[in-house]
């Protein structure tokens, strides 16, 4: 097991480090799932992203105990499915039963339950972390306004908000939005929608001698936004943990804004 190279932490509530970059697990299943995590550890990823709707959080959970890792060394998210609303507590009891662990890091709410914010459903996960079954809550997809009704009917802001970003999906204010309340973007899906062979990113990359796909990953870690790469190919998940011999200038964070 390689040992894990110095990964930049962003700070949630109650001085929980989280590491910014994290393997994200989606659309990952069976054999693959648990060989690519357990590729990812090796490398030196210490934050690991699955889901109870990927279906993966066994073989994550396998893939970190045959890691040799302790538990302690890893962050671990996974997230509530939004029909198990109402039913948090057999949900996290389910999740923490596949993962092999006695709490998770990070518990989400996947995605707004009927498409709406559910104060109901983020007080109990307030609840479930007061109890150590979780070190931090916080949500996925959620809009500004659905974070302030749970803001106001709880007094407490999610820890984070899992949402895609990438350069195409741009938007400083969300951002400042999002810090202005206490809530941390982490990013997802950060090269799908990305055109690797534009002219600035294919001109940054040759200027550092890295990919374009490293040029965006890095970019996100510039705004200081914690990101999820995702792969099954062990050399493509190295190149995505590869993002620390280089920075990006002003100049290249800002022609990468612009896209």
């Amino acid at each position: 097991m390689e040992k894990a190279r110095s990964v930049p932490t962003v700070m949630l509530p109650g001085e929980i480090g989280m590491p910014m970059v994290g393997f994200g697990t989606w659309q990952l299943g069976g054999a693959e799932a648990e060989a690519s995590a357990r590729s990812a550890l090796e490398v030196g990823y210490r934050h690991i992203d699955t889901a109870m709707v990927y279906g993966n959080e066994g073989q994550v959970g396998r893939a970190l105990r045959d890691s040799g890792l302790d538990r302690g060394e890893v962050f671990l998210t996974t997230k509530l499915p939004p029909g198990s609303a109402g039913r948090e507590r057999e949900a996290i009891a389910a999740s923490l039963r596949a993962l092999g662990t006695d709490y998770v890091d990070l518990w989400l709410i996947h995605w707004p339950p009927s498409g709406g914010a559910m104060p109901g459903t983020w007080r109990e996960l307030l609840a479930i972390r007061d109890q150590g079954l979780t070190r931090a809550v916080g949500v996925s997809n959620y809009s500004l306004a659905q974070l302030d009704e749970l803001i106001a009917d709880s007094g407490e802001a999610p820890s984070v908000n899992q949402i895609p970003w990438s350069p195409r999906l741009h938007d400083p204010e969300l951002l400042d939005e999002h810090r202005r309340r206490g809530v941390v973007v982490e990013g997802y899906s950060p090269l799908k929608n990305t055109r690797l062979r534009d002219r600035v990113l294919t001109g940054i990359a040759q200027a550092h001698g890295v990919t374009p796909a490293q040029v965006v990953l890095r970019w996100h870690l510039e705004h200081g936004i914690p990101v999820l790469p995702r792969s099954s190919r062990p050399e493509r998940i190295q190149e995505n943990f590869d993002l620390f011999d280089f920075s990006l200038s002003e100049e290249e964070v800002a022609r990468i804004d612009a896209l």
